[in-house]
C-alpha cells in the first residue's frame, strides 16, 4: 500500500473543516490531529470531525513528531508566526492567505521555507476549478491571441447589513485591506496564474460603505434563533474597504480592471474574469463554474463543458468525474492539496512543483500593499 501523510489542522472556523474533508479526500492524507483556540474547543471539534489528536495549544500539535504536515487555517494575524514555528519543528506548510501581514515577514517565511527544504502551498484553490486550468492551457497555445485587456470581480453579500460583523472587519486580526486582501487576492491570483502576465501597476479606488457596524456583545452562535436587541451590539468605527475598483497594467502589455465588493446583495461568492484576447475572449463565473465561455467575432461563441473528453491532458489530472457530473468548490481544495501531498511523497523536486506557494502568496502581499498605497495616494503605483 503507498504511505500517506499524517496530517494536523490548526483552525477549526469556517475553512478548517474544509481543509479537513479535502485533505481526506486525496486518499494521500489522514488527519490526526486538530488544534483550537481552548482545549474545550478543540476537544469538541475533533469530536465533530472525528479527529484523533485535539489540542488547545497549536505549539503542542507542532511537537508531534509523526506529524509531517501542518495546514493553518487560523485569522491572519497569526499566519507568520504559525508558519514559522511550523516550519522550524520540521513540517511542511499548507497556509490560508494571506501567507502574512506584511512583505518582510512573507520574505522570511519563503526564506525559511527554501532554507529548510520544505514543502510550502497557499491556499490559492480558485486555481484548481478544471476550467480555470483549461483556460490557462488555451493561453498558453497561443489560441487566445495577444490578449487586450483582463477584467472582472469578485463579489459577496455577507457583509451587506450594518449588523453584519467578524474578526475580517478588525485590522489587527485582518490586516489594513479588507476586501482587497480577503478576495482580491484570490482574483489577482487567478488573472496572472491563466494570462501568464503579470501586474506592474495599479490604480485604486477605494469605498467603506458602512462607515461604522454593530458588533454583537458575545459570540453570535449565543443568539441562535434569537432577535438581537439593540443593547446588544456595539457601535465600532470601521476602517478597512467594503469596495475597491483597481485599474491594472499587465508586464505583457494587458490593461484591466478589478472591482471587489463584500456589499453587494445577492451575490454570495462570486467570482466573474473576461480575457479579451486578439483571436478570442473567454469568460468564466464560478457559480457557473463548469462552464467556459469563449467568445469569437466571425462565428459562433463556444460553451465548452467541463468533460474530460473535451479539455487537454493537463486539465484531466484535476478532473475526478465524467461529463455532466458537476465539480465544485470543494473539489478545488482536493486537488490542490493532492498536488502538494505528491510533491512530498515523490519527492518532487521544487521546478516540478504545481500549485500555489509561498513565493505566490508573497506575490499576493505585495500587490496589496501597492494597491494600499495607491487607494491612500490616488494615484498610479508601480508593483516593485
Amino acid at each position: 500500500m503507498r504511505r500517506t501523510l499524517k496530517v494536523g489542522v490548526i483552525g477549526t472556523g469556517f475553512i478548517g473543516p474544509a481543509h479537513i474533508e479535502a485533505a481526506r479526500r486525496t486518499f494521500l492524507a489522514e488527519v490526526v490531529a486538530l488544534a483550537d483556540i481552548n482545549e474545550d474547543v478543540a476537544r469538541c471539534k475533533a469530536n465533530d470531525l472525528a479527529v484523533e489528536l485535539a489540542f488547545g495549544d497549536y505549539r503542542e500539535l507542532l511537537r508531534q513528531d509523526h506529524i509531517e504536515v501542518v495546514h493553518i487555517c487560523t485569522p491572519n494575524h497569526l499566519h507568520y508566526t504559525m508558519v514559522k514555528e511550523a516550519l522550524l519543528a520540521g513540517k511542511h506548510v499548507v497556509c490560508e492567505k494571506p501567507l502574512a501581514m506584511n512583505r518582510r515577514e512573507a520574505e522570511e517565511l519563503v526564506e525559511l521555507a527554501e532554507k529548510f527544504g520544505r514543502v510550502h502551498a497557499v491556499h490559492f484553490n480558485v486555481r484548481f476549478y478544471p476550467l480555470v486550468r483549461e483556460a490557462r492551457v488555451l493561453v498558453s497555445q497561443g489560441k487566445v491571441g495577444k490578449i487586450f485587456a483582463i477584467h472582472g470581480s469578485y463579489l459577496q453579500d455577507w457583509l451587506f447589513y450594518e449588523t453584519d460583523y467578524n474578526w475580517r472587519l478588525e485590522p489587527e486580526l485582518s490586516g489594513p485591506s479588507r476586501a482587497v486582501a480577503d478576495i482580491g487576492s484570490h482574483w489577482l491570483d487567478l488573472v496572472e496564474y491563466i494570462s501568464g502576465q503579470q501586474v506592474v501597476e495599479v490604480f485604486a479606488d477605494f469605498a467603506t460603505f458602512h462607515k461604522t457596524r454593530k458588533k454583537p456583545l458575545k459570540p453570535v452562535e449565543t443568539y441562535a434563533g434569537k432577535i438581537l436587541k439593540p443593547e446588544d451590539y456595539e457601535t465600532v468605527p470601521i476602517t478597512t474597504e467594503d469596495y475597491a475598483s483597481v485599474l491594472l497594467h499587465f508586464d505583457g502589455g494587458a490593461h484591466g480592471v478589478m472591482t471587489v465588493n463584500q456589499v453587494a446583495a445577492g451575490r454570495k461568492n462570486r467570482i466573474t474574469y473576461e480575457i479579451d484576447g486578439s483571436l478570442c475572449a473567454l469568460f468564466w463565473d464560478s457559480e457557473r463554474p463548469n462552464e467556459l465561455w469563449i467568445g469569437r467575432r466571425d462565428k459562433a461563441n463556444e460553451l465548452l463543458m467541463k468533460d474530460p473528453s473535451l479539455v487537454s491532458e493537463t486539465t484531466r489530472q484535476i478532473i475526478s468525474f465524467p461529463g455532466g457530473h458537476n465539480e465544485g468548490f470543494p473539489d478545488t481544495s482536493k486537488h490542490l492539496f493532492r498536488e502538494v501531498y505528491s510533491a512530498i511523497l515523490e519527492a518532487r523536486p521544487r521546478e516540478d512543483w504545481t500549485f500555489p506557494t509561498f513565493v505566490d502568496g508573497l506575490r499576493e502581499v505585495v500587490l496589496c500593499e501597492a494597491i494600499l498605497e495607491s487607494a491612500r495616494k490616488s494615484a498610479w503605483v508601480q508593483v516593485r
